[in-house]
């Protein structure tokens, strides 16, 4: 066999695994897709005799007001990734680009707490909210999901900005707040988006958070609306698939359109610092 017959049964078999991979990766959600079509009381892949239909997705939104929910998810979710992006990048700017006392100590220390479990913070911080009258606020859904991780993620990118270029533009007459949003801001495009799709799909699915901080129904997330779909005694699982796949979707979109930059920022996030 020639090199370039092997070299192309190679590339067949890699593409066949990663094909087998796939499919086995997806399926679960094909399998949450369909179930959620039908009336299904027992999870199994029996589908014969099943009667398709939409009146689950009518449903949720009709008795549950799962709108409601969707509402407070979508504003929870946008905030989040908007102070995330826009405080961790002020905050990896200084630790960056500028020179203070103690600064690499103090990004140890934020750095250790990503070894603190959140479980650990969870009282703390609730009684943090409490204390401030924060319960059952959005600000007090979102705030918590801001971390040393997103500081990690940019700093890490932002080093490879070029320290000439900054200097240029101050010896123009910039001031710092015009260099950061101007110069800093665009360049970094990349690993915000990254963050953003981190924050987003964390935000999104997070569960405890929500279920201690929110003690109103109308402050209730999409999460915990598809956790009240389970009945007491017998559960119509086609329901809760189709609140799930409901949930899923949003996330999921968000990565599809914006895969090619979240790869990008991941990736030179790791060259240098």
């Amino acid at each position: 066999m020639s090199p370039k017959a092997k070299k192309l049964l190679i590339k067949i078999v890699m593409g066949a695994v990663l094909l087998c991979f796939a499919v086995f990766a997806f399926s679960p959600f094909v399998y949450m897709g369909l179930i959620s079509f039908t009336q299904k009381t027992v999870l199994n892949l029996d589908f014969s005799g099943t009667d398709f239909s939409l009146i689950n997705y009518g449903r949720v939104f009709k008795n549950f007001n799962l709108l409601s929910n969707f509402k407070n998810s979508v504003i929870v979710t946008t905030c989040a990734c908007v102070f995330n992006c826009l405080f961790s990048s002020m905050a990896a700017y200084a630790f960056a680009k500028k020179k203070f006392p103690g600064r690499d100590l103090l990004f140890s220390i934020f750095l250790a707490t990503l070894m603190i479990p959140g479980q650990v913070t969870l009282i703390p911080v609730f009684t943090m909210m409490k204390n401030a009258g924060m319960l059952n606020t959005y600000a007090a859904l979102f705030l918590p999901i801001i971390n040393a991780f997103g500081i990690f993620l940019i700093r890490q990118f932002m080093v490879n900005v070029p320290d000439e270029l900054l200097e240029a533009a101050r010896i123009d007459g910039c001031g710092e707040n015009r260099i950061f949003v101007t110069i800093v801001i665009p360049l970094i495009k990349p690993v915000l988006i990254s963050l953003t799709i981190f924050t987003f799909i964390s935000t999104w699915n997070d569960f405890l958070w929500p279920l201690v901080i929110s003690t109103k129904p109308h402050m209730q997330t999409l999460t915990l609306a598809i956790s009240a779909l389970k009945g007491s005694y017998a559960t119509n699982y086609g329901l809760v698939m189709a609140g799930s796949t409901l949930a899923f979707l949003p996330p999921f979109i968000l990565y599809i359109c914006l895969q090619k930059q979240f790869v990008e920022g991941i990736a030179l996030s790791g060259i240098k610092g």
